[in-house]
């Protein structure tokens, strides 16, 4: 009599837990999309020269900062999150989107440490008598600049590189309908050249032009995270992806 032995390579995770990894990675993609609001709630510090020397609310900014970190802290578990279905189609792709997702969460991190310095001079500031108002002035539009470089890099650029690690794992993958990452994918380099101008000072990052490169990112984003939220990952190409040895490691018992 023969008997089939079964190697922990051929294991393959459970579709409920495919499941929970699709939704959790839809969330978490949507929870990116919460610093928004920080368009407007900077506008204290970035509108008032004098924000530093006490103008203006800092509440906006508080509140716009803790945003930012949470969506940092998003952004680096969508990676987490999706490695493990990631990695099965290309591993590279796979740590390639994690590293992005890193660096994009520790600039983030960067730039709001930043701003939050403005805030912490702003209340020694307010305690003290005599300060020079020019050389706080110049102080906190150097620390507003810092912020605004360290956006360009990560919240910006980054995305760049996501959209094409990740939008070649789902194009290539089918588990989401492939129009989504065909999105991502055709703006990514729309986005790199809109940063690249940035960069080299042809305009600004809140000129109209640059709004309209981000758009095809910001819409392959937030589509990915209402579909795995809502659907899930397509059955038959969840089937369909090979299995690894690791596998059999990560799923539960």
């Amino acid at each position: 009599m023969t008997t089939t032995v079964h190697t922990p390579a051929e294991a393959r995770p459970a579709p409920d837990s495919m499941r929970r990894t699709s939704r959790a990675a839809g969330i978490l993609y949507l929870i990116t999309f919460v610093s928004i609001p920080t368009l407007f709630l900077y506008n204290p510090v970035r509108d008032n020269a004098d924000f530093v020397l006490g103008a203006g609310s800092d509440t906006g900014v508080l509140v716009g900062a803790f945003s930012e970190v949470v969506v940092a802290l998003a952004g680096i578990g969508t990676a987490v999150v999706l490695f493990r279905v990631a990695r099965r189609q290309s591993e590279t792709a796979a740590l390639g989107f994690i590293a992005s997702r890193v660096v994009e969460g520790s600039l983030l991190i960067v730039g709001v440490v930043s701003l939050l310095s403005v805030v912490t001079l702003r209340n020694d500031v307010a305690g003290s008598a005599g300060a020079d108002s020019a050389s706080l002035i110049t102080t906190g539009q150097a620390h507003l600049a810092t912020y605004d470089w360290t956006f360009l890099l990560s919240g910006s650029l980054m995305p760049v590189f996501n959209a094409l690690c990740l939008g070649y794992v789902m194009y290539r993958s089918g588990l989401v309908p492939r129009i989504l990452p065909i999105i991502g994918l055709i703006g990514a380099p729309l986005l790199l050249l809109s940063d690249l101008a940035i960069f080299f000072g042809v305009y600004d990052r809140v000129a109209p032009i640059a709004v309209v490169a981000a758009l095809p990112i910001a819409a392959w984003e937030l589509s990915l995270g209402v579909y795995l939220t809502v659907k899930g990952f397509k059955p038959a190409a969840v089937a369909a992806l090979p299995a690894t040895r690791r596998d059999s490691e990560l799923s539960p018992a």
